[in-house]
């Protein structure tokens, strides 16, 4: 980050001059101010990156500063300088969200560390306020649904905007926890359709012998146990919209009976001889490429031509840049609301560790990272970079450049093998890399398969 700006705010003229004069010559932008009545009538106009004030001052004291820049929701950051005796004091200051406090005499060279990772939190923290105004208040709601500022997410709300306005089935491909019920849904609520009902249906989750039951109902009597009449899920989602996910997990014989539903439109219950017209659109999720199990002959190519009207597919979290870091402030402030806990600061070393995580479950994935890192029961003691890999071979204290690479790198390998089940085949194809070099690097860095 270039040339951050400074608010000091000192009672002492020569303490002002020096740490002026000092972070000037470190490349920030200073300003001075007098009391922290004085900062507070600069706060507006300046828009500084950190605010560096000592503790004990006539009037408002530095933590009535930081009182009140925390109140008025600044981006600022606050670094409190301290006496001896004020380090408790300075201590309880940073769990009311104070980014750091240096105890008198402090090293010149520790303050500036100090001041550059805040000016990286400040325009971090900047940078998600933009954001978070840009989804709340939105250019559609649409945004507040699809999180994301990517510009793989900006094509996907235009096309679920474009595909929700026609009356066409839909096949949702993505991995697991992508969102593909999240996709699912919107094209529901911002349909014609939205009025009528929603109806999600885990083919995966329903045993062979009860799907035809689940999906088509059944009349009373109809097989043993069958006491009542049952309406199915086609019909219960008639006049709105039926997802069908894990599709590929669906019996072959009940996919050609879900054909002739899709083909005609109308449903027969079990046990019964009258056809029960449909008006429903049909959204089929899928982990996986129906087009390759059709081949295989693991799923009707029928089917999977008749749903293939149109298709959406959701990229992976790792695939997406920033928007991890996005979805793992809106999840935690989701979180931290719920649990009506204060939202936890995040520092650099947290961003890095988001940045760099595979996130082999995706947004679900992140999702339940952010609700732990709220609670803050994890024994990582809300470290992030620990808390996303806990199986991770810790490093020496002081780790030279290439050992912090070998371990990237094997972060990287076993993340893919654990996402692709151990295939070797899938995680070269994954990292585009030679099989032999993978084979080689597995074998250099202790990586078991």
């Amino acid at each position: 980050m270039s040339e951050p700006k400074v608010l000091i705010v000192d009672d002492e003229e020569m303490v002002r001059t020096a740490l002026e004069q000092w972070l000037r010559l470190s490349g920030f932008v200073p300003a001075v101010a007098t009391s922290a009545d004085a900062a507070l009538a600069l706060i507006d106009d300046l828009h500084p990156d950190v605010i560096l004030t000592d503790v004990r001052m006539p009037g408002l004291s530095g933590l009535d500063l930081l009182r009140i820049v925390r109140e008025r929701a600044l981006a600022a950051e606050v670094i409190l300088i301290t006496g001896h005796g004020d380090v408790p004091m300075a201590v309880e200051a940073m769990r009311g969200g104070a980014f750091d406090f240096l105890q008198k005499p402090y090293v010149p060279d520790q303050l500036v560390a100090t001041l550059r990772r805040a000016a990286q939190q400040a325009a971090l923290r900047r940078e998600v306020a933009i954001l978070r105004r840009q989804l709340d208040g939105g250019e559609n709601e649409l945004a507040t649904r699809l999180v994301g500022v990517s510009c793989v997410m900006e094509d996907l709300r235009r096309a679920v905007l474009e595909l929700a306005a026609i009356p066409a089935d839909v096949i949702v491909f993505g991995e697991t926890g992508t969102g593909k019920e999240v996709v699912a849904r919107c094209l529901h609520d911002f349909s014609p359709r939205a009025g009528g009902p929603f109806v999600a249906v885990n083919c995966a989750a329903i045993p062979a012998d009860l799907i035809e039951s689940e999906l088509f109902g059944h009349e009373a009597g109809a097989f043993t146990g069958a006491a009542g009449q049952r309406v199915g899920k086609f019909e219960y989602a008639n006049g709105g919209t039926l997802l069908l996910d894990e599709i590929e997990s669906m019996p072959l014989l009940a996919q050609a009976k879900v054909l002739r539903v899709i083909q005609e439109r109308v449903v027969e219950r079990v046990g019964s001889n009258r056809a029960v017209p449909l008006d429903v659109r049909i959204i089929a999720a899928s982990k996986v490429d129906l087009a390759a199990e059709s081949a295989a002959g693991r799923f009707r190519a029928d089917l999977y031509y008749r749903l293939n009207l149109a298709t959406l597919t959701l990229a992976p979290l790792r695939d997406r840049g920033d928007d991890c870091v996005l979805l793992f402030h809106h999840f935690l402030g989701q979180a931290a609301e719920r649990f009506s806990r204060p939202v936890p600061p995040l520092h650099p070393a947290d961003i890095n560790a988001l940045m760099l995580h595979g996130w082999p479950g995706n947004v679900r994935e992140l999702k339940a990272a952010a609700e732990r890192f709220a609670l803050g029961l994890d024994a990582t003691g809300r470290s992030l970079e620990a808390m996303l890999a806990p199986a991770a071979r810790p490093l020496p204290t002081a780790a030279s450049l290439a050992e912090r690479l070998a371990a990237y790198e094997r972060h990287l390998i076993e993340a893919e093998l654990v996402r692709h089940d151990g295939s070797i085949a899938a995680v070269v194809e994954a990292l585009k890399v030679p099989r032999r070099t993978l084979s080689e690097k597995m074998s250099r860095l202790g990586v078991k398969r």
